[in-house]
């Protein structure tokens, strides 16, 4: 990938948005929530795959949380624009809290066998897997909108997405290592109570920020559902250089993603056991981290659109490379490197929306690229399982890396706009 350009601007602050005490608060609840969902989630699919040595429970653990996060999703992007963001997202997080207390109940109830988790099987985790997939559903637009609210001028939005992007990314690296050492070393029930701690501290942090006014738009009323509803769709699909975008994002995740996999990798193709799949599960996060600290310091501007799909074919060779390799620390460099890839594109199209997407709509927008973008996580998670129950673990990774690569490919030759993007102040497109 072609290195970024230098700031063009003269007297760039890289630390902005950090000046804002608000955003300061916020970005440490974010750090809080993600580190303790991705502890939690390694610890989930760790206790699942233990339990049915299958694959395929590690998929259905993404098809459980997308479902209910897709149906969701529309109708929470109008009360994200109907209500106060911040009342949403303390709801989201509250109930969230309220699920990982169940998880943590019934590993210690297992732990003291005061449970028997073979009578009752997998159904109760993944229950409260469905439940946290209806909370984020209603947490992913709330959160889009609101981040902007916290800013005293659109000036500091750009440095701020990077901010926020570069704290998720850090708490992605952190959490996994953690949730590791806690499954090698403390057992799963005291992983799951470390999860529930983070998310109290995140809780607080939350109620603790300034709420704001529902931004409205100047002499409209308030829209009913469907208003609200076609016109986000509308925004969406008439802007070809925001489709394409979350397109590329879509299908790189919908096929590209290793991830669901790596207990599979670490257990029985690596051999390496849990504190190994925390290294694993933390490799993506160590690059996305560092290209996103780079880019903080010198934003992505000049032929952005290149470099983005460039990224995102580098992001499918890195999938292929990881899927052949049988030398851990050579996957842990190749993960690393899917990252790198990885950070490109959530910058370039975290700031395509936030930039393009006015403040009264923003929760319908940001709904509709969590159906592309965050359900696709999920889902790619259970393609990802059902694949490698087909074809074989490997075999199913090369195939979503080579996929990735004919996405890019047809991108590249249908969307010019997206080709030619180029985010230099002076050239930034209407």
């Amino acid at each position: 990938m072609t290195a970024p350009a230098s700031p063009a601007t003269p007297g760039h602050d890289p630390y902005a948005a950090l000046r804002i005490p608000d955003f300061r608060r916020f970005i440490g609840a974010r750090a809080s929530f993600v580190m303790a969902t991705r502890i939690q989630g390694l610890v989930v699919s760790w206790q699942l795959f233990k339990l049915t040595d299958d694959p395929w429970a590690l998929g259905l653990i993404g098809l459980t949380e997308a479902i209910p996060s897709i149906a969701v999703s529309l109708y929470a992007g109008h009360v994200a624009d109907s209500m106060k963001r911040k009342n949403i997202v303390v709801a989201a997080v509250t109930l969230l809290l309220l699920c990982a207390v169940v998880l943590s109940g019934l590993a210690w109830g297992v732990e003291k066998r005061l449970l028997n988790i073979g009578q009752m099987g997998t159904l109760p985790i993944y229950a409260v897997i469905f439940v946290s997939g209806i909370a984020r559903g209603f947490l992913g637009p709330a959160l889009f909108a609101y981040m902007p609210q916290l800013l005293p001028s659109r000036d500091k939005l750009a440095n701020a997405i990077t901010w926020n992007s570069t704290t998720w990314q850090g708490s992605s690296v952190i959490g996994p290592v953690i949730g590791g050492y806690l499954i090698a070393h403390l057992g799963v029930a005291n992983a799951y109570t470390v999860a529930t701690g983070l998310l109290i501290v995140s809780l607080g942090l939350f109620i603790s920020l300034t709420s704001h006014p529902l931004p409205t738009r100047e002499g409209a009323p308030a829209p009913n559902f469907v208003e609200s509803l076609s016109s986000g769709l509308r925004f969406i699909f008439g802007n070809q250089l925001v489709l394409a975008a979350l397109s590329l994002d879509l299908f790189a995740v919908l096929f590209g993603g290793a991830v669901a996999l790596l207990p599979v990798f670490a257990e029985k193709i690596l051999k390496v056991g849990a504190s190994g799949l925390g290294h694993l599960e933390a490799a993506p996060a160590v690059g996305s981290v560092l290209m996103a600290l780079l880019l903080t310091y010198f934003p992505l501007r000049r032929h952005a659109g290149r470099k983005l799909l460039w990224a995102v074919a580098g992001f499918g060779l890195a999938t292929i490379g990881f899927a052949l390799s049988r030398n851990f620390y050579l996957s842990l460099g190749l993960l690393f490197l899917t990252g790198v890839f990885d950070s490109v594109s959530v910058i370039v199209r975290a700031t395509l929306l936030q930039t393009f997407t006015p403040d009264y709509m923003k929760g319908r927008v940001s709904a509709v690229n969590n159906i592309f973008i965050g359900s696709s996580n999920e889902i790619g998670a259970f393609e990802s399982g059902a694949m490698a129950k087909w074809l074989g673990t490997t075999a199913s990774v090369v195939f979503g890396g080579i996929m990735t690569i004919v996405v890019v490919g047809i991108t590249a030759l249908k969307a010019d706009k997206l080709r030619q993007l180029d985010m230099t102040p002076e050239k930034k497109p209407a």
